[in-house]
């Protein structure tokens, strides 16, 4: 049941976003799909935050026909409450998104809304369970449509339009769009990733940290985990808490990465601009703040260290791996390392031929190793494969007049950070990041539309004023 004080807030917000709505006129031009159907205008995929944030910039900029999917069911969108362990955001408080600056839709609004102003002021960092609940919120305030277990299969061209079979509740079917936005998420253009080695081990043996782990099996068992971003150490504590005998933690670096490159990156500047300097400078930025890696806050780093059965292992990556008497047993410069268990916090690969949805494209996405080669000693393998996307997010072709249609595919995901730097992967660019992707999409919708707009222009012949009576050369005679 709704508090009297959160339907106090959704009077509020409608409000607000009534007394911004102008200009209110449409301006699309319909399109009919091949199958005769009404074609969207915009089809997002995934309606986890970037995705509806997306949806909603584009409502404020009377985009109104559009469709988001989410191949997960209702309010398991996105990491929140599936495979994010950590027991809240690492993001401080106050840091806004997805209410594009309207302040009766933001995080505090809905926190006071919900417990009281006097919580928030004692709240220290936001729960994700909170943070899942307050984006449902902000959906169903917005009135974002969202169509749940509906999963994207594929992508193809149609003419203008972007034919995309999806499956759901209903079986396969095909929708059109003029443009699509892929929200999908970290592994949007690739896939969880680790070792070979590991990956060949019995499932009963090992588990990627995004993987479904059930937690509760492992009380009693020496769990290993390789490596030492957050989400590693979420894994570690998680398996302490449900009552490992031990958790050790393997990280390849001598010294862990305490400091958190995101943190200096986050001024209206950087995150606005960063996309408008050349490429040599993204590229130098970029690489810098990846290669670093992202630390873990002090909070992610005692909730493992107050257990006297953790144990960090420090200039330790693992270089092989084998299945022994019913355990793991994993090789380090330090020797062999038996375990019950592995979990790999190891983050993903770029393959866009993983994604099923990129097949028909897949080898044609520019990647930024194609259009870029940086100086020797700020050279990386891993992120020339990042796609190089346009000013707009678009794909960009390898081979210009290939596959031309896929500058109506729109990338909003983690794989974005190269070419945008912090975007579809963090709460707080969602206020510089969703306008200029909504204003590529809508650039692109207006441009399509100029002969229809210019037709429609030279027809109009509303007037605004009558003229009740004239004399020929002598002036209009007034009542």
């Amino acid at each position: 049941m709704t508090s009297p004080s959160l339907t106090a807030l959704e009077t509020r917000i409608r409000d607000d976003l009534a007394r911004i709505a102008h200009p209110r006129a449409p301006w699309l031009t319909p399109r009919v799909a091949p199958d005769g159907s009404a074609a969207l205008d915009v089809l997002v995929v995934g309606a986890g935050q970037s995705g509806v944030v997306t949806a909603f910039g584009l409502k404020r900029s009377r985009v109104d026909n559009v469709l988001v999917i989410d191949k997960a069911p209702y309010g398991e969108e996105g990491p929140w409450v599936t495979f994010a362990r950590m027991q809240t955001l690492r993001s401080p408080k106050d840091f806004t998104g997805p209410d594009l600056d309207i302040p009766s839709l933001t995080y505090q609004s809905w926190h006071e809304a919900r417990y009281g102003a006097d919580h928030w002021r004692a709240l220290d960092l936001i729960t994700r369970q909170d943070w899942n609940d307050y984006l449902l919120f902000m959906r169903r305030v917005t009135e974002i449509p969202v169509d749940n277990d509906t999963e994207l299969l594929s992508l193809t061209q149609a003419g203008e339009l972007v034919a995309a079979t999806v499956r759901g509740p209903g079986g396969e079917r095909r929708l059109y769009a003029r443009k699509v936005v892929l929200a999908t998420g970290q592994d949007s253009t690739g896939r969880w990733w680790m070792p070979d080695f590991v990956a060949s081990l019995a499932p009963s043996l090992r588990a990627h940290a995004a993987d479904a782990i059930d937690f509760a099996a492992l009380k009693g068992k020496v769990v290993a985990v390789l490596g030492a971003g957050a989400s590693a150490f979420d894994n570690a504590a998680t398996a302490l808490e449900a009552g490992a005998a031990s958790v050790h933690l393997f990280c390849r670096r001598l010294e862990p990465q305490v400091i958190q490159p995101y943190r200096w990156i986050t001024f209206r500047g950087f995150m606005k601009h960063l996309a408008d300097l050349d490429d040599s400078w993204r590229w130098r930025f970029m690489s810098r703040v990846m290669g670093l890696r992202e630390g873990f806050p002090q909070a992610t780093y005692d909730r493992c260290a107050r257990h006297p059965n953790f144990l960090l292992h420090t200039g330790a990556p693992w270089t092989a791996a084998r299945e022994e008497a019913g355990r793991a047993v994993v090789t380090t410069p330090h020797g062999d390392f038996a375990a019950d268990f592995l979990i790999c916090g190891t983050g993903i690969a770029m393959d866009y031929a993983a994604k099923p949805e990129l097949a028909a494209f897949h080898d044609n996405i520019a990647t930024w190793g194609d259009r870029y080669l940086p100086p020797e000693d700020e050279r990386s393998d891993r992120l020339a494969a990042f796609p190089y996307l346009s000013p707009d997010y678009q794909f960009t072709e390898k081979v210009t007049g290939r596959t031309p249609w896929i500058g109506n595919v729109h990338l909003f995901s983690i794989a974005s950070t190269m070419s945008f730097g912090p975007s579809g992967s963090s709460i707080n660019a969602m206020t510089t990041a969703v306008p200029r992707l909504v204003d590529g999409i809508t650039k692109g919708l207006f441009a399509a539309d100029v002969e229809a707009n210019w037709e429609t222009f030279l027809a109009y012949d509303v007037a605004q004023a009558e003229v009740r009576e004239t004399v020929p050369g002598l002036g209009i005679a007034a009542e």
